[in-house]
């Protein structure tokens, strides 16, 4: 249904979502290539190959065009926090989906990745592009608030879910930003983590006082319902 459904322009929503991808590519290779306050409407039009009208139907300004492909550069990691069964270990649930996502990642994934990156960088010197960069990071606390509230067994609006929620947000902002701009500077991947990501369960665990990363459910694959990932 989702893919069939119109949008007030009259576009499928799927289709609109891969218009303004394109056009927040298009804008954000200008606003790493010249600068923001160098690139204008017309070049994102003229670079994506569309009418400068169209671009301000899909976008309220030409800042807010790299909200799309910073969102693109969490989405994995999102992805990932909402597969993390309740029996794993925040550590084994990041190794092996740092694994799959080596495997399955492709050239356009990559360059989305890339480009993300780029935008919270200059974001540091953009207010505009800081705050596409927080809006992305704000839809991971509010997903996060849901998934551990499940974890632990408490409701989204408790006080502890949404500490717990803010703080692991807050960890995971820093690794990204930490990491993006050490890629970003030609720094060597294996002195930024580790391959396997276990630095990043160890930031969410300083952040939270361990209270989030523990298996907090037997597993199900063993007879006994022991929780071997954190032994």
């Amino acid at each position: 249904m989702a893919s069939t459904e119109r949008s007030r322009g009259g576009m499928s929503e799927q289709r609109r979502h891969r218009v303004r991808l394109e056009i927040s590519r298009e804008a954000a290779r200008l606003f790493w290539a010249q600068g923001l306050d160098a690139t204008s409407g017309d070049q994102i039009a003229a670079a994506v190959g569309l009418s400068t009208r169209t671009i301000w139907r899909h976008f309220r300004s030409k800042e807010s065009c790299a909200e799309p492909i910073v969102m693109e550069s969490v989405e994995w990691e999102l992805a990932s926090l909402r597969s993390w069964q309740p029996h794993r270990s925040l550590e084994d649930h990041l190794a092996e989906e740092a694994h799959r996502f080596n495997r399955e990642i492709g050239p356009q994934e990559q360059a989305d990745v890339g480009l993300g990156i780029k935008m919270i960088r200059l974001g540091e010197t953009e207010p505009a592009l800081r705050t596409a960069w927080l809006m992305a990071c704000d839809q991971v606390e509010q997903e996060l608030t849901g998934i551990l509230a499940n974890r632990l067994g408490l409701k989204p609006d408790d006080l502890d879910v949404r500490l717990h929620a803010a703080a692991t947000s807050a960890a995971l902002r820093v690794v990204n930003e930490y990491v993006g701009s050490g890629l970003l500077d030609g720094a060597d991947p294996q002195t930024l983590g580790d391959p396997n990501l276990l630095f990043i369960a160890d930031a969410v665990r300083r952040a939270t006082g361990g209270a989030v990363g523990d298996p907090v459910a037997p597993d199900p694959a063993r007879p006994d319902g022991g929780t071997p990932d954190r032994a």
